[in-house]
């Protein structure tokens, strides 16, 4: 038993081995409290059916209810069950890239920020924000941020790629329709047991004055960090923090984990080319669009799956396409890291 292992001497001096079997074990506790909790609501729809069946119609509210939650707690425990990767448990680094296109461009990728931000708040994750550049008029021109919470990556993984908006423009005043494009990038938050090797000599280390809001301390210190690996011509900034010190700490882990996704897709781009295959899904791809006028639609191209809800899904309302997904490319044999 792994909580065997903690109460054994010596268990604590080793912090990286502790943290991943405390790790192991809280996922194994969540699985097994989800698994009780849909019995539980299994019990009490049967009990409520036998009242419903002798005549006690006021229970069918209830009964409606208590259904809905748990063919809901059913359906993500299924797509929990998905989540095989390697890095699949970890937290999320996300970042959101407005497309050519201007303030229109900016404003979509804001609005897809607040719906990751609503999903998140569903599930009870925390969003942490490192870094944040804002439009020119309106909207952001791109958006990092640290998504906190068990199978972060897992989920989100499934929104990598180009996001198409299609609507009538709220900032052209002859109301015509536009076609906006923003990008999702993510990688996981790597374990301090994963090594990634960087030399200092590869690295340019940039510090400036913070822009946009933060209170008396933007603007007035050199606290924004922006780091530069030199060799892959990676670039990222961190503003956010209150000091330089926590800003380049913070930059260096988001380096980190993009140079170990660098080196993973250097792998795989490795392997196809000796197998002769090539991916149905690039970087840069359009994965799904959004459509607010003439009619009301969101479809994933990948997997086909649509919804008409569109201020649903803006609202956070994007499980069914994450399951979709993460049903596609297991059918598929894949095995998304």
């Amino acid at each position: 038993m792994l909580e065997e292992k903690t109460t054994q001497e010596g268990f604590w001096n080793d912090r990286r081995g502790s943290e991943k079997i405390i790790k192991e074990i809280n996922e194994i506790k969540s699985l097994f409290s989800t698994l009780e909790n849909i019995e539980t609501l299994y019990d009490e729809i049967k009990i409520l059916v036998d009242f419903y069946d002798a005549g006690e119609v006021e229970f069918e509210e209830e009964l409606d209810a208590k259904h809905k939650s748990l063919k809901k707690e059913v359906a993500d425990f299924e797509t929990r069950l998905l989540l095989d990767g390697l890095y699949d448990s970890n937290n999320a680094i996300v970042t959101i890239h407005s497309g050519a296109g201007g303030t229109e461009s900016c404003d979509w990728a804001e609005m897809l920020f607040r719906m990751y931000s609503r999903w998140c708040n569903d599930k009870k994750y925390q969003i942490e924000v490192l870094d944040n550049q804002p439009g020119d008029e309106a909207g952001i021109k791109s958006i990092t941020f640290l998504v906190k919470g068990e199978n972060a990556f897992g989920y989100l993984k499934c929104e990598k790629g180009v996001h198409r908006l299609v609507r009538i423009s709220p900032f052209d005043a002859n109301k015509r329709r536009h076609t906006s494009f923003a990008s999702f990038e993510i990688v996981p938050e790597l374990d301090d047991e994963v090594e990634v090797v960087i030399n200092p000599g590869d690295l340019r280390i940039d510090v400036y004055r913070s822009s946009g809001a933060g209170g008396q301390h933007v603007n007035t210190t050199d606290s924004a960090v922006r780091i530069t690996h030199l060799p892959t011509k990676t670039v990222v900034t961190c503003q956010n923090e209150r000091s330089q010190i926590q800003n380049r700490e913070s930059a260096m882990k988001v380096l980190k984990s993009r140079l170990f996704e660098l080196e993973l897709k250097k792998k795989e781009a490795e392997i196809n080319e000796i197998k002769g295959e090539s991916s149905e899904i690039g970087w840069g791809s359009q994965i799904r669009s959004y459509v607010f006028q003439p009619y009301t639609l969101v479809k994933d191209h990948r997997t086909g799956a649509e919804s008409g809800n569109i201020n649903g899904v803006m609202d956070g309302n994007i499980d069914e396409f994450i399951s979709a997904y993460l049903k596609y490319i297991k059918n598929r044999g894949e095995k998304h890291e």
